[in-house]
């Protein structure tokens, strides 16, 4: 396994400086094509923490979902749930992904792609061949996203241009079956790309089949040293599952490869589209207008059964979601001199959204479309957000470059309830964001760096307390202050590593689930850690790769009643730790063999920290390829090679006399094959 990874922790040079100013931009693990822009900054160009993930490294991978591709970089926790299309999602900097806190944005192609809860579904749309790379920004000092932006970002962007028709077929364990087709057309200034993607699998548990569909284009024409390019960009995504449920812990030591008569019709049918036009314009010497209009659609119809206890209807229920999500995004960007690059952007994103939710009395088995016991939400409502920036890039001298940035939100909104109730957002101001990034090259090859910057929670749902229903208080925004410093450093030739401090101090922080309607205040927590990070290439046929992120998340205040204080405990579901350590060996010039594992620690599964800690594991992936002709390879990959058996832990609440802990465990050793063609 060759990893391209792009370890960015400084903003790259925007012009011609000299060598040494640029140096101190970029820190790469493993082979990388770095990528350069015209005009608008990149997140390259941003002074924080970034990594991204080739497309080299991503297009012969075989996962269920895309966003399982993010394990192959630094600090990654990965929160798999491994229930059908409700499959999982990525998180980091202590930010865990049981939806409570949904905190990193996520973008496709620059188009933002969270529903409105935060969560990430809109990267299930996406295929491994599809993808030309994965970005992933850390930290509080990006100022080009607000909502949801609280401890970084995800783009992936997909391939664009070119002249190539890519076929990949794979086969392996529990029937899992793929097929993806990519094209790529370029005529003068006109590109166009399509993709289809199948994906279907009977599963590792009982009552786990899955099948998914997926297709997509884009169009572009023009260039910017012409003076315009405008595109489009369109996919949609089909997907249904069935859901093998939650285990007890009786129920995983018994079998944990059963799914209990309770969840015989839990399932998933989810649709999603997403469309988006393109224009990027040269106004001028040094000044590039770029702008996206997009449209996001998100149905989903649910059906769940959570508790192993058969009473009441709590447990049992049907979730549907329908959300459409308009949106615009501008940026104005100015390289005044070689010394000052100045930048501002505006966005607009306006949601309309609906979701319903219908309980069932518990029986063995249900008919989840028969008549509820009652309907708990039947909701609509709209969520509105504007939002602007400035920053400037200035550097006075070669080795300093100083980035300060400002960033100001609003939101608007109402909501419709059940009984007739009608009800406001909470109005939470112009909510402003400071940010400052400084970096100086020690070295031609040293840099240090520092950088500080202020992200914000708001609250989303259709329900209280994100709505001023009757007798709802107001409520402050959560602001989130982070600071970073670290040094990057290649002590010999081919090694280059990066150790980082960071802590990001959180003011009123809300663990809030719009699917369930909790709320909880968890009041002022903190989050620190160190990331730690070495690429290192051995002669001509070895790469070793590994890295370390020691985190911890507390929280340090709440203000409850002695007794009842949370002060002093772990956010839930946030592990000590996340390594990662891989190994490529070129054996010949056809033949490759790579070895990748990952490690994560345990963690408390509720704010109390009474409840135990799980979810601790430590995995061994290898894979071989062998590239028959230019044309023509064929890989195999071993996943969990080891075969440890570890699970996915969540804490079941729905009756607190008997809360007990719940399981999804993992598929342990899975053997896949594959074949691709490039035409």
């Amino acid at each position: 396994m060759k990893l391209h990874i792009l370890s960015v922790s400084l903003l790259s040079a925007l012009a011609a400086n000299s060598a040494y100013a640029q140096s101190t931009g970029t820190t790469s693990m493993g082979t990388v094509e770095v990528r350069s822009s015209r005009g608008q900054l990149t997140a390259n160009e941003v002074l924080t923490s970034v990594d991204v993930l080739g497309a080299e490294d991503i297009e012969d991978k075989n996962v269920s979902q895309s966003w399982e591709l993010l394990g192959l970089m630094p600090g990654m926790q990965l929160t798999e749930t491994r229930q059908g299309a409700e499959s999982g999602k990525v998180s980091f900097r202590a930010f865990n992904g049981e939806g409570y806190l949904n905190a990193i944005k996520t973008l496709i192609d620059g188009v933002p792609s969270n529903v409105n809860s935060g969560n990430q579904r809109f990267i299930d749309m996406l295929f491994p061949l599809e993808i030309d790379y994965i970005e992933v920004v850390r930290g509080t000092n990006d100022p080009r996203y607000g909502l949801h932006n609280i401890g970084g970002n995800i783009n992936f962007g997909t391939r664009q241009g070119g002249e190539y028709t890519d076929i990949r077929l794979n086969y392996g364990s529990f029937d899992t079956r793929g097929a993806q087709v990519a094209m790529g057309r370029e005529h003068g200034d006109f590109s166009q790309n399509y993709f289809v993607g199948v994906l279907a699998s009977d599963g590792y548990r009982d009552h786990g089949s899955s099948e998914k569909y997926s297709i997509g284009g884009k169009w572009f024409y023009g260039s910017l040293e012409d003076g315009m390019r405008i595109g489009l960009t369109a996919r949609a995504y089909h997907h249904e599952a069935d859901e093998p449920g939650f285990m007890t812990a009786e129920e995983l030591l018994a079998e944990r490869r059963n799914s209990d008569l309770r969840n015989r019709n839990d399932g998933d049918d989810r649709d999603m589209q997403q469309a988006a036009l393109h224009m990027d314009l040269g106004l001028g010497e040094g000044l590039v207008l770029g702008s996206k209009l997009y449209y996001n659609r998100y149905e989903d119809d649910r059906r769940v059964t959570f508790s192993d206890l058969p009473t009441g209807n709590a447990p049992r229920q049907r979730r549907m979601w329908d959300e459409k999500h308009a949106g615009l995004l501008a940026t104005l960007t100015w390289a005044a001199s070689d010394m000052l690059t100045l930048e501002g952007g505006v966005n607009y994103e306006q949601q309309d959204n609906h979701y319903r939710r219908e309980r069932f009395n518990y029986a063995e088995p249900t008919d989840f479309d028969g008549v509820p016991a009652r309907i708990q939400n039947d909701d609509t409502h709209t969520f509105d957000n504007w939002g602007a920036y400035v920053q400037a890039i200035y550097q006075p001298l070669d080795a300093l470059k100083i980035v300060p940035a400002y960033r100001v939100d609003r939101f608007d909104g109402n909501t419709r309830l059940l009984g007739g109730i009608r009800a406001p957002l909470q109005d939470y101001g112009t909510i402003g964001q400071p940010k400052l990034s400084v970096v100086y090259a020690l070295t031609p090859h040293t840099n240090a760096y520092a950088n500080w910057g202020r992200t914000f929670q708001v609250l989303t749902g259709a329900t209280a307390p994100a709505y001023m229903t009757p007798g709802q208080a107001s409520m402050r925004p959560s602001t989130n202050t982070g600071v970073e410093a670290g040094i990057k450093f290649s002590p010999f030739d081919g090694v280059q590593a990066r150790v980082a401090l960071w802590q990001q101090d959180a003011e009123n922080e809300v663990s809030n689930m719009p699917a369930t309607g909790t709320t909880v205040v968890l009041g002022k927590t903190r989050r620190r850690g160190v990331d730690m990070q070495v690429d290192a290439r051995l002669g001509e046929r070895w790469t070793v790769w590994a890295s370390h992120a020691y985190q911890e998340a507390k929280i340090e205040r709440d203000g409850r009643a002695a007794g009842l204080s949370l002060e002093g405990r772990e956010v839930a579901a946030t592990p000590r730790y996340i390594s990662n350590l891989g190994i490529d060996f070129r054996a010949t010039d056809a033949l490759t063999f790579g070895l990748q594992g990952r490690a994560q620690g345990d963690y408390y599964l509720e704010e109390q920290n009474v409840a135990g800690k799980f979810g601790g594991f430590a995995v061994v992936d290898l894979s071989a390829k062998y590239q028959i002709n230019p044309r023509l390879s064929l890989d195999m990959q071993v996943k969990n090679a080891t075969g440890r058996e570890y699970v996915y832990a969540w804490y079941d609440s729905f009756f607190w006399e008997q809360a007990q802990p719940m399981f999804s465990p993992s598929s342990g050793r899975t053997v896949f094959i594959g074949v691709t063609l490039k035409l």
